[in-house]
């Protein structure tokens, strides 16, 4: 407080520590009083920084952090989630408690990860687990603490299956309030990729976020923002990037494809590229499914979150059911968004444009006309309206077309005028001269970095502050390829036109010559969800 003297309260949460002193101020003592304060927070400073040093030694300790639960769970009741006030004095507070890249994990700490949303591609948090969870569980230099997700009962059930002592949230805001949590994992709905990155970028927390890391080409530059303005590191799950293939299953065609194929593209061994082919991804489907009672455990609103929220329905809360969310709009952008996050990719990668992306897209066929989910529908994932044909232009004038005779499974044939080449989860299922496959990548001119281990990738990232194999712009920008295609065949579906090119600026990421599809960059945010202002 500031009136007839200074009172000034300095607050290690941590420590639930308070310490406070006060100064009377005189108009002909003041700059002495001043004085003397500065040095009386510069022996606090000094004093709080050991606090902290001893603090921080104890949170990397397994047990000891293991059996002070409650003192956790009491600086939760005054945390973020509790939405109380905390003192902020940033000329007062010293560095060694705020969240700064490379100062709390050390080259030989264990990393502690949190986990957001349980669902079928985390996969469960045990080394056993075949699936997103298991691949962090493996690692010998990490260690999962938390797993929050809107269904209670799943996340008691993956928290019980972990190894060591793990807590479970049905709010995510509870993970990113623990001070001894390093990063996190965003494996929830696509709809919520956003909010929940860029709310734990805010917390000082690293993020492992799930491909197709945005449901709007908006949302991506938020969290490209949010990332360079916390120094955070974002790992986008594009895990064919660090995809070693199996080589049991195809030789040399199947070691490390995508790696060589984008090696061979970008070292000029097919020409100048003229032409690529991927699949014509299906759409989203528009949501028509019953309602049905909320399961107990289920907290139905959260799952929602940012999207006004829709009657629960199974379907709906199950990624791969008829159809399920991964396919329904208000929550993912179909097909294009899922598996044409990976296969997309490939073509972002191979073509360099992972800062920046297509000059044009357009439709043709029959204007875009989706599917709608009902309680008779009886497809999963893969299956959509698809009828409306996806082409894009690339700088040099490279035509990209998503085929409805195509079937690279998550790559794409690249035809240059030397030679082309296939590659998808196959392997290198086609290629012009096969003495390439024979070529010393390490000799090329053009060299990009050779990973094996996406998740580990992402660690050694967190101890070092280096950008991942697939870093927040890599996933934005490849994540807009997929939205641009969406856009088109909406903008069909409103003016019933096909064949109309709409240019694309990559770089004001805006379209230059048409509003309905600037139109669909974003969408509403139900209050209270909406994204802060990061520019």
């Amino acid at each position: 407080m500031f009136g007839n003297g200074v009172r000034i309260f300095m607050t290690n949460l941590s420590m639930e520590h308070i310490v406070s002193f006060e100064v009377g101020v005189g108009a002909t003592r003041k700059e002495v009083l001043w004085r003397q304060l500065e040095e009386e927070v510069t022996l606090f400073r000094s004093k709080l920084m050991t606090w902290d040093l001893e603090l921080q030694k104890k949170i990397k300790l397994k047990n000891t952090i293991m059996n002070h639960k409650s003192n956790r769970r009491k600086f939760l009741k005054s945390g973020v989630l509790a939405g109380t006030a905390t003192i902020v004095a940033p000329t007062i507070i010293p560095s060694s408690v705020l969240a700064k890249p490379g100062i709390r994990v050390g080259a030989n700490d264990k990393v502690i990860l949190g986990a957001i949303g349980a669902g079928n591609r985390f996969g469960g948090a045990s080394p056993g687990a075949g699936s997103l969870g298991g691949s962090f569980a493996r690692l010998a230099e990490v260690e999962f603490a938390a797993i929050a997700d809107a269904d209670l009962n799943r996340a008691k059930s993956t928290a019980s299956e972990a190894s060591g002592s793990v807590d479970a949230y049905q709010d995510y805001r509870h993970i990113l309030d623990r001070s001894d949590i390093d990063a996190v994992i965003v494996a929830s709905p696509d709809h919520w990729h956003a909010k929940h990155s860029i709310d734990a970028t805010i917390a000082g927390k690293d993020v492992y976020c799930e491909k197709a890391m945005t449901l709007t080409i908006e949302e991506g530059r938020a969290m490209v923002n949010a990332v360079r303005k916390y120094q955070r590191v974002l790992q986008c799950g594009s895990q064919q990037r660090s995809w070693t293939g199996n080589p049991q299953r195809g030789g040399k065609r199947n070691d490390f494809p995508f790696y060589r194929g984008v090696m061979l593209i970008r070292n000029g061994y097919l020409g100048k590229i003229n032409r690529v082919v991927g699949i014509n991804y299906a759409g989203p489907w528009e949501n028509a499914l019953p309602a049905q009672p909320v399961p107990e455990g289920v907290d139905w609103d959260m799952w929602m979150g940012p999207v006004n929220p829709h009657p629960y329905n199974v379907n709906i809360k199950n990624s791969r059911s008829n159809p399920g969310w991964l396919s329904i709009k208000d929550f993912c952008g179909g097909e294009i968004c899922g598996w044409g996050a990976h296969g997309l990719d490939q073509i972002q990668w191979a073509l360099g444009m992972d800062e920046s992306g297509p000059e044009e897209v357009w439709v043709e066929g029959t204007p875009y006309k989706p599917w709608i989910a009902t309680a008779e529908s009886g497809y999963g994932r893969f299956f959509g309206a698809k009828e409306t044909v996806i082409h894009y232009t690339y700088p040099g004038g490279i035509h990209v077309e998503l085929s409805e005779d195509a079937n690279p499974n998550g790559g794409a044939l690249f035809i240059g005028d030397k030679g082309r080449i296939k590659f998808d989860r196959a392997g290198i299922t086609e290629i012009s001269d096969e003495s390439w496959l024979d070529i010393p990548l390490e000799n090329m001119e053009v060299q990009i970095p050779k990973i094996s281990n996406h998740s580990q990738n992402f660690i050694d990232c967190i101890k070092s502050r280096e950008k991942p194999i697939a870093d927040v712009e890599i996933g934005h920008r490849s994540a807009t390829v997929g939205h641009l295609g969406n856009i088109a065949r909406w903008v069909s579906e409103k003016t019933q036109e096909v064949g109309v090119k709409m240019k694309w600026d990559s770089q004001a990421e805006r379209f230059t010559n048409n509003e309905w599809g600037n139109h669909f960059l974003s969408r509403p945010y139900r209050k209270g969800y909406e994204l802060p202002d990061l520019t």
